[in-house]
């Protein structure tokens, strides 16, 4: 008996034509399924429906049926599900819940009513799994995108569950961290649905492989079937987006220059020590590091967001900079008068870089009905429309399918090459640069100053 199966599946978003479905098919125990589909093709929609927060979460029309662990989702609550069922979803920021990181991995099991001598040796074990030990006393508001990603992680394999719902749960991992969960999602045993934007590793863990679009299952086949249909049918999926190119040329004038900086959070040790960097017009500038060796607060520095404790900061022009979850700061009703916010109102401008992100379509739409992808892409947009001269990005793939992420890279070069700086701030390795810098940190129990080194 299969352990989940949805049959004739429908649901749509109230106020969205868009529809997921019909769809039917069944998950079997201990199989590992990596979900594929653009941005917005229903991905996330489908991963809700096998969790029971579709429908009893998300208002809209559902029609079919899901059956989870025997449980029909139309009756069964989310609640019923919990410990069966675990979810990662795409944004960590709001899944967390407590202050402290131990007590954010043990509120799963504490609610599922865990033995007590149980729920600390499995918080540890789940720690030790994403390599998270080090951060277990850390308060979560403290902690970078990264780190807050493995905390979600961990508290997702420490409740054993027989289903395990992955939404691009390595996004904003380092490469070191996201292989290391990954090897503990295999050694689960679980059921598991990975959906995931970047494709290599998730045909290198899948068993099977579903392939969603505009919101129709387009294959559902054995991993190295679909391979072969994917090199067919979809070739961006199977091999880099972007190449990454090397600049020989040296930029005309810096748009960027720290000297020396030194920064640390208030009370607090510093984050970063005796800094050198500079960005020239023409260039593109990849930062790199592990969670947590303060890619983002170099990021906000080279912005302006934040003063250096020491050394200095020289831009030229205008900076505009783009955070990790842009999704958390929009602040209009429609995605057309987000853009416009940055150009006084200039909705024609507005429009013009909407088309140039594919998502003209979305002009009348909430920022917050937009998929996880397409609002990375708004933000990119809200930013990038005023043409600063330093532009400064924060994880901006973070959500976003080959094709997207191909269209972003070659924007990229497109607007250094026009006479402008861009920092970014990404482990994707996919992105051009004209230069790559890695942000070094050594590994203790408490943060310590990064310094850059070249890769």
């Amino acid at each position: 008996m299969a352990l989940a199966s949805l049959h004739g599946l429908e649901f749509s978003y109230p106020g969205s034509a868009r529809t997921l479905g019909p769809l039917s098919l069944e998950l079997e125990a201990s199989e590992i399924v990596a979900l594929l589909g653009p941005s917005g093709s229903g991905k996330s929609t489908l991963l809700r429906a096998l969790s029971g927060l579709v429908p009893h979460f998300h208002g809209g029309r559902f029609a079919g049926r899901a059956v989870v662990a025997g449980l029909d989702t139309r009756t069964a609550r989310p609640a019923e599900l919990a410990g069966t069922v675990a979810t990662v979803f795409q944004d960590p920021e709001d899944q967390v819940v407590m202050t402290v990181v131990a007590n954010e991995v043990a509120f799963g099991l504490e609610n599922l009513g865990t033995p007590p001598a149980e729920i600390w040796p499995r918080v540890e074990r789940a720690l030790v799994s994403v390599d998270a030990l080090h951060l277990r006393e850390r308060k979560t508001v403290e902690l970078s995108g990264g780190e807050l990603q493995r905390v979600c992680l961990a508290s997702a394999l420490a409740l054993e569950p027989q289903l395990l719902l992955l939404d691009e749960p390595t996004s904003q991992l380092d490469p070191d961290a996201a292989a290391l969960f990954l090897a503990a999602v295999e050694r689960l045993g679980a059921t598991v649905v990975l959906s995931e934007q970047r494709v290599g590793r998730a045909l290198e863990l899948a068993t099977r492989v579903l392939f969603v679009e505009d919101g129709r299952l387009l294959l559902d086949a054995p991993t190295e079937q679909a391979r072969g249909w994917l090199a067919a049918n979809r070739p961006s999926w199977t091999s880099p987006s972007v190449v990454p190119t090397q600049s020989s040329t040296r930029p005309s004038e810096t748009v960027l220059g720290l000297r020396g900086v030194t920064f640390g959070y208030r009370g607090g040790p510093s984050v970063l020590d005796g800094i050198d960097l500079s960005v020239g017009r023409g260039e593109i500038v990849a930062l790199s590091g592990a969670n947590g060796s303060g890619k983002t607060t170099l990021a906000k520095l080279a912005a302006g967001l934040f003063e250096p404790d020491a050394g200095s900061v020289r831009r030229v022009g205008r900076a505009g900079y783009l955070s990790q979850d842009p999704g958390r700061y929009v602040v209009c009703e429609t995605a057309l008068a987000e853009v416009a916010l940055a150009v006084d109102g200039d909705e024609s401008r507005a429009q013009a870089v909407l088309e140039r992100f594919g998502l003209g379509w979305a002009a009348a739409r909430h920022p917050r009905d937009l998929s996880s992808g397409e609002r990375e892409r708004l933000g990119i947009a809200a930013v990038a429309v005023a043409e600063p001269d330093l532009l400064v990005l924060d994880e901006p793939t973070r959500g976003l399918d080959p094709d997207r992420k191909g269209a972003l890279g070659r924007w990229l070069e497109e607007y250094a090459a026009a006479g402008r700086g861009v920092l970014v701030a990404t482990h994707d390795l996919d992105l051009p640069a004209h230069r790559r810098i890695g942000l070094s940190v050594e590994t203790t129990q408490a943060p310590l100053a990064g310094e850059l080194v070249a890769v």
